[in-house]
């Protein structure tokens, strides 16, 4: 097995990412902090080489990886798609609390999307293709879903994600010590600590 490292990166901020709606498959773009952030990522990784780029095709994470530099080497692909999350699409957590005490996405069922075990066992594809690949892997993706990516890398259940806390335009690698998966970085945003929030 190719010992490749796998270097993950959120998408840019979105006007939904700003009120804390739910976005699996509504394709919101970025807003113009949104592409700021993208731009950023693009200067602090400085054309590092990957000799594999994936990207969910929803405009907020292609966008984010063709503003980064990566537009030329972007594969599509729909394993790495956000959650879908049913009836529960372009809903804020509290909103939802209010006729459902104590829900959480990580919990309850999700009607009409998917199950937290459905997206593992879609980021678990994922991970066979990126390590299928030569070298080392970029995905640029969407917050739920890396999560619940680098839960089920360490060998956890998908439902492990909820205990990671993801920002937008954020980098994270997995990686390895010897023949065992680990989290090598998470949640680096040190490329926008310079930035104004614009919320």
């Amino acid at each position: 097995m190719t010992q490749n490292d796998i270097v993950l990166i959120r998408h840019g901020q979105t006007e939904w990412s700003i009120s804390g709606q739910h976005t699996g498959r509504t394709d919101v773009p970025l807003t113009d902090f949104g592409r700021q952030q993208a731009d950023a990522l693009g200067e602090m990784l400085d054309g590092e080489h990957f000799d594999r780029v994936y990207a969910s095709p929803l405009v907020r994470a292609w966008e984010t990886m063709e503003r980064a530099g990566y537009g030329a080497q972007g594969v599509a692909s729909d394993d790495v798609l956000e959650w879908d999350y049913g009836v529960y699409e372009g809903r804020r957590t509290e909103d939802i609390r209010s006729e459902i005490a104590g829900w959480t996405v990580w919990g309850n069922p999700i009607p009409g999307g998917e199950s937290v075990e459905e997206v593992g066992a879609r980021a678990d594809l994922a991970i066979e293709t990126c390590l299928a690949a030569e070298g080392r892997v970029a995905v640029f993706a969407h917050g739920h879903f890396l999560r619940i990516m680098t839960a089920r890398w360490m060998g956890l259940p998908a439902v492990a994600g909820k205990s990671l806390s993801l920002g937008t335009a954020t980098v994270s690698t997995l990686g390895w010590e010897r023949e065992n998966r680990v989290l090598q970085m998470w949640n680096d945003a040190c490329h926008l600590s310079s930035m104004d929030p614009v919320v």
